[in-house]
């Protein structure tokens, strides 16, 4: 796993069909790297706080490897890396090799696997189609949100160095799957 990109989203309010949903959703790649926060990324706006931010949801990370699927059901939007929201765009992620627990050293930081990420109607909204919410639930590939073991500035083109595996946790990907 190698990030690409990483991207930070300033509060904005989306509009869809009558609802306005205020979110930081809309993530755009900054080139100077993030800095990884006990409960966010420094810089990023998280507003639902209910939902997402916090110390087991301080930063998702979503595989560029998942994106080809999700463009070719929605060949019309203006593909970007951070589209899923996502504060880390990774070349690869396999959620099925993902262990809830697993440790990794990344750029100045040290994170840890919590969970898998459900997609909810602001994900529709930022597609201004709410059929991505039910396309996002039938995969696998949810992408993950990381605790911060150690606050720390990560890079795009910073490898994740795995440095403590939990095999015998459950898998993102199974979590996920379970939780529909």
């Amino acid at each position: 796993m190698k990030i690409l990109t990483t991207n930070i989203g300033k509060k904005r309010t989306l509009e869809y069909k009558g609802k306005s949903f205020t979110t930081g959703i809309v993530k755009l790649p900054v080139s100077q790297g993030v800095v990884l926060g006990d409960e966010d990324v420094v810089g990023d706006n998280v507003i639902d706080r209910k939902h997402h931010g916090g110390v087991d949801q301080a930063v998702y990370a979503f595989g560029y490897n998942h994106y080809a699927y999700f463009e070719n059901l929605y060949p019309n939007q203006d593909w970007q890396k951070g589209m899923f929201g996502e504060n880390l765009t990774l070349d690869v992620l396999d959620e099925h090799s993902l262990f809830v627990g697993n440790q990794y050293e990344v750029g100045e930081a040290i994170v840890e696997v919590t969970k898998p990420r459900n997609p909810c109607s602001t994900l529709g909204a930022r597609f201004q189609d709410m059929s991505i919410v039910k396309a996002f639930w039938n995969t696998e590939n949810p992408g993950t949100y990381f605790k911060v073991i150690k606050r720390g500035r990560v890079m795009p083109g910073d490898s994740f160095k795995l440095i403590k595996e939990c095999s015998e946790n459950p898998s993102i990907a199974s979590v996920f799957v379970a939780s529909r």
